[in-house]
């Protein structure tokens, strides 16, 4: 996808260093940042300088070649590969890709170590991107039915950002939007804020602005009231992890969009690739849900009059915060699965149909 007109993915591995878009500069500063060792990764994926499931588990997966080239002996490339589960719980991708980084590299010969951890960590990268734009030719059938019947604009809300810089390249959730716009169907898309990191209006109105699709950035609360009043088609959301019974654990608040859409028939869909899908956990309360660092909320950044980005207090000095990361939209409220394989319902027989 494009910044500035030119095109990028979101990591890339180039001259022994793997180089990532620095997600907490966006939308006021574009930065590439340079990550040359393990702890490096962790910290990238910690502090959300990369965020987003897909592109969690490709820079897990870069992360461990990075340990590789640091230090190839397996204690240590085990070690690392603990530290990396542990930097976010909730996307489930990111244990996906270290589990199949060391299966890959278990038994093989040091000096063939490090070409292969590369060679898997692109497979992996490729892989998704792969996904994700199948995600998008899937999805787009959903909107071009809407668009077909309507001969209007189609109205499209969306939460967070399940855009191309939550994975590699297209996104899930923006995936079908981006292949309607690029077939010539008008769409437009409400974008929520998504406090408490405003990835929403930080990150997916920033892509839908350079690749000129129309958007309007709203209040979290907001959605409701436009499903009230005819203003969305669809809701299409991303997810950190979808459970095999159809149950989805996302960014905070999806819980309530899904509520809504459903209060209103307004078809809500949830676009995922299958390496989001949890074939273990069955209950949804054992999904360990992330609690971060209450300065989220009680802290908002923006560019002054200087054009320096600042952090400030919004919150009194007293006042306590929870910041709870992610919720479970139950899967009775969720329409379908977009997957790259096709589009079912939230359950369990639906998607052991597509991913025997």
């Amino acid at each position: 996808m494009r910044i500035e007109g030119k095109e990028y993915r979101t990591i890339w591995f180039e001259n022994n260093v793997v180089k990532i878009i620095d997600q907490t500069k966006l939308p006021h500063q574009f930065v590439i940042k340079e990550l040359k060792t393990i702890n490096d990764t962790i910290n990238a994926i910690k502090v959300m300088e990369v965020r987003g499931a897909p592109l969690i588990g490709g820079t897990a997966a870069y992360g461990l070649a990075l340990a590789v080239q640091e230090n190839n002996d397996p204690e240590f490339i085990k070690k690392s590969a603990k530290e990396l589960i542990k930097s976010r719980p909730t996307a489930i991708n990111l244990k996906w890709a270290v589990d199949r980084m060391i299966k890959k590299l278990t038994g093989i010969n040091s000096d063939q170590l490090l070409s292969i951890a590369l060679n898997e960590a692109k497979e992996i990268c490729d892989e998704d991107e792969k996904f994700c734009e199948n995600i998008g030719i899937n999805g787009l059938k959903i909107i071009e039915e809407i668009y077909n019947k309507k001969k209007d604009t189609v109205n499209i809300l969306t939460h967070c950002n399940a855009g191309w810089l939550a994975t590699i390249n297209w996104g899930t959730a923006t995936s079908p939007i981006y292949h309607a716009h690029k077939k010539g169907i008008p769409v437009h898309v409400w974008v929520d804020e998504t406090r408490p990191r405003n990835q929403g209006a930080n990150l997916t109105s920033f892509e839908l602005n350079e690749e000129e699709i129309s958007n309007t950035i709203i209040a979290d609360n907001t959605g409701g009231i436009l499903m009230q009043r005819g203003k969305v088609d669809i809701c299409i959301v991303g997810t950190d992890r979808t459970l095999s019974n159809g149950d989805v654990c996302n960014k905070i608040g999806t819980y309530l969009k899904a509520l809504a859409a459903n209060d209103n028939n307004v078809p809500f869909y949830v676009a995922l690739p299958s390496s989001t899908i949890d074939w273990d956990i069955k209950d949804a309360k054992d999904i360990p849900i992330e609690e971060r660092n209450s300065e989220e909320l009680s802290h908002i950044e923006g560019i002054d009059e200087n054009n320096q980005i600042k952090k400030v207090l919004i919150y009194p000095n007293k006042s306590k915060a929870m910041n709870l990361a992610f919720d479970v939209t139950p899967a009775k409220y969720v329409t379908g699965l977009i997957t790259e394989k096709g589009i079912t319902e939230a359950s369990f027989d639906g998607l052991k149909k597509l991913f025997k």
